[in-house]
């Protein structure tokens, strides 16, 4: 097999979440812990951070991933999912995993998945820890999939533990309330090893604490120890002030972005009590540069000017939060909304906070989860929001870019496989 006929292999043979949600879901550690000692369980040969969280988790996985790079450690970073290739999923130093690699480490391991049945998400995260250990890295940066205390993931002993912060999200899997989707996520607390909490609420605070002082974890806050305060723009880089640094140039660009670098500047603090050698300079490198360092994508990311085209892959009610506040205070002539959702979200919950004076191109993404245009724009006509549907992100993306004037903003997003189907048009 070549590398593409590998990735459809792994995608016709195994589950995949992303593509049929719930009835890919496998909780539970016994397949991870199986296959792992199959492979010799590399992921003990180097050090892990483990990041957790209903949004933001992406980001400050990234962030901490470019500071290690930085600082001069080899760093590994596995995240999900991937917007445009498969391999964005697995990265040494930013680079992408070998696609040799990936074709014979399936090879290598296909009797394994015929006798295992793991999903692709566990068959992936065997895949990332054993490249880890092959590429020889110090620390790998290891965003949970889903959840936590379940989350496959969650076989590793990491350095330190993050929880970037709770909102509704797989309540399905996860709880109806906010506290019981906390304890799922703060399951990846571990015996006596640090842990970060970027964000908490009233719900969610003492559910940290408690499960932090039963393993006898030493808990930090990162919103009360880190408050960052957002300046400026210059450049096309945000520009904020914090307690130690007068101004830090951030490359990512969103508001949301002040919580993660205060949750990324306290794990970073923490670290260097553990021993690591990472100095401002290093910090200020990677916070700058994580784009260039890590090959970050979507995340309020503009792909255009004349018009203004903006992607990002909030999608969920409390990414929305964040995205309608950044809306209210970019300027723009007029608004066009090329939007899709998947069908298992709180589809209601982010319809009604969307701005009611945009244009909306209401599409669908290639893959089975998603919401039906025609389904969409109807839900989206009780919450005051009016405009035609698209069969096809192509289309809808491209009759925007006709309608829309050089003043005009272009928002494209509502689900990870709309921003990667638009990224690719880029």
């Amino acid at each position: 097999m070549d590398y593409q006929e590998t990735i459809q292999y792994l995608y016709d043979r195994l589950p995949v979440f992303h593509q049929i949600g719930a009835a890919a879901y496998k909780p539970g550690l016994e397949n991870s812990i199986r296959m792992m000692s199959e492979l010799g369980n590399p992921q003990n040969s180097y050090k892990t951070i483990h990041v957790a969280g209903t949004n933001g988790k992406g980001s400050v996985s990234h962030f901490l991933a470019a500071i290690l790079q930085s600082a001069g450690y080899q760093t590994g970073l596995y995240t999900s999912p991937h917007l445009v290739d498969f391999g964005e999923r697995i990265r040494v130093n930013g680079a992408k995993v070998n696609r040799e690699y990936v074709v014979k480490f399936v090879e290598k391991y296909k009797p394994l998945f015929d006798r295992i049945e793991p999903s692709f998400f566990e068959a992936t995260m065997a895949m990332a820890f054993d490249y880890f250990a092959n590429e020889n890295v110090d620390v790998a940066v290891i965003e949970v999939g889903l959840g936590g205390r379940l989350d496959s993931t969650n076989i590793i002993r990491p350095e330190l533990s993050v929880i970037t912060n709770i909102s509704f999200d797989h309540t399905q899997f996860l709880g109806d309330s906010l506290d019981k989707i906390a304890f799922e996520k703060a399951g990846i607390i571990k015996k006596e090893t640090p842990v970060v909490i970027g964000e908490s609420l009233a719900e969610t605070k003492p559910v940290f604490i408690q499960k932090a002082e039963s393993e006898n974890a030493p808990v930090f806050f990162a919103e009360e120890l880190q408050p960052v305060r957002f300046l400026r723009y210059e450049n096309g880089k945000m520009i904020v002030k914090t307690a130690d640094f007068e101004m830090l140039e951030i490359g990512l660009n969103g508001i949301y972005q002040l919580k993660n670098v205060a949750t990324v500047l306290e794990v970073v603090k923490q670290l260097q009590k553990t021993g690591f050698n990472i100095s401002e300079q290093h910090i200020r490198d990677g916070l700058s540069n994580v784009v260039s360092l890590t090959g970050l994508l979507g995340r309020w990311q503009t792909v255009s000017e004349n018009p203004k085209i903006i992607l990002d892959t909030a999608h969920n009610k409390g990414g929305f939060e964040y995205i309608t506040e950044q809306l209210q205070q970019t300027k723009y002539n007029k608004l066009h909304f090329v939007f899709g959702m998947v069908n298992d979200k709180d589809i209601s919950g982010v319809l009604s906070m969307l701005p009611k004076d945009a244009e909306y191109y209401f599409t669908a993404a290639e893959t089975k989860r998603a919401l039906s245009p025609e389904e969409l724009k109807n839900q989206a006509k009780t919450f005051g929001l009016h405009g035609n549907t698209y069969n096809t992100v192509y289309e809808a993306v491209k009759t925007a870019m006709m309608r829309a004037g050089a003043d005009d903003l272009i928002y494209i997003g509502g689900s990870n496989f709309v921003v990667g189907e638009a990224l690719e048009l880029f």
